[in-house]
């Protein structure tokens, strides 16, 4: 590999780094997959995968894509203790090139050349093509980005929506808003939509029934719900999927999300099938005087396993070509 070029993508999440090589067709090789916890910074990880898949070249070029702001030099991670330098990390690795851009823009960078096999539709319309699309996704926390058409290539609009007020729109949603709001100052929608959330829908529910349950993690609350073994369980999973409904509704209100509005992360496709028989359609839909609006606006669920590595990948072979 010394006299070769190789690009490098990365997808930085709160818990797991996924890191691997772009070949000549465009798709990822040599993917591993590494737990944050077990390193102490994003550069020991990064070295360690150049060593244990000897990778030697004349130049090096990478795009991470990281769950927090990269607006600045300075990186500060959401969910993980971890900070450093854009600019001295490049330096210490030795890249020529070393692209940061955050998780759900990589993933909104996915979203156009997904296949009908790496997506799983949940009712609406037909795309439009080149409107804008929305996406979002409850894992550690809640992502969320949206892309659009310029010219001949995709432009990801970043943020930080998952950080928005919590907008509670029944008596249950309010109770729980109230519970939570006993523990936090801001009451986000991250709060409720993420894999802690399920755990605070879960405990606030307990609350409001007057049920003294055992304290069950967010895989144990859905395994429970799937297996209808514990009804509180099945109240919680059945809310989460009620609130992601308005939230992904909001989006598409947002930005009139005529492409699709998409639902990535790590915690829905573990049961698609249980958010199609849901509530998340009406919820999403249920927009008073916008319902017809919402109402033709596809969505969609993100089974592809690895979208944010998909997007990376994208993002720096649309960045190599318009150097050129």
């Amino acid at each position: 590999m010394t006299d070769q070029v190789i690009n490098i993508v990365a997808d930085i999440g709160g818990t797991n780094l996924r890191i691997g090589v772009i070949n000549e067709k465009g798709n990822v090789d040599l993917l591993t997959v590494y737990q944050c916890n077990d390193f102490d910074d994003l550069s020991a990880i990064v070295q360690t995968f150049l060593v244990e898949k000897s990778i030697v070249a004349k130049e090096i070029n990478a795009c991470f894509a990281i769950a927090c702001p990269v607006d600045n030099d300075l990186i500060k991670m959401t969910n993980l203790p971890w900070q450093f330098s854009k600019s001295e990390l490049k330096q210490i690795l030795g890249f020529k090139k070393l692209l940061f851009i955050n998780d759900y823009t990589a993933i909104a960078h996915a979203i156009p050349f997904l296949n009908d096999e790496q997506k799983v539709k949940v009712g609406g319309g037909s795309v439009i093509q080149g409107k804008p699309i929305s996406i979002c996704g409850p894992g550690t926390g809640l992502g969320v980005a949206n892309v659009v058409p310029v010219g001949s290539h995709w432009e990801a609009l970043g943020g930080e929506g998952g950080h928005v007020d919590f907008a509670p729109v029944d008596a249950t949603e309010i109770a729980i808003l109230e519970i939570l709001l006993k523990k936090y100052n801001h009451v986000s929608y991250e709060q409720i939509l993420s894999g802690l959330g399920l755990e605070q829908i879960y405990h606030a529910l307990c609350e409001i029934h007057q049920r003294d349950l055992p304290k069950l993690s967010a895989q144990e609350i859905s395994t429970n719900a799937l297996n209808k073994q514990c009804d509180i369980c099945q109240q919680t999973l059945e809310q989460f999927c009620k609130t992601l409904g308005s939230f992904a509704g909001n989006l598409a209100l947002t930005l009139a999300s005529f492409g699709g509005v998409y639902i990535a992360g790590g915690i829905v496709p573990r049961f698609t099938e249980y958010l199609i028989n849901s509530e998340f359609r009406s919820r999403f839909e249920d927009k008073g005087r916008f319902n017809l609006f919402n109402s033709s606006i596809p969505t969609f669920v993100v089974t592809e396993s690895q979208p944010g590595i998909l997007g990376a990948s994208a993002y720096l072979r649309q960045h190599n070509k318009e150097e050129l």
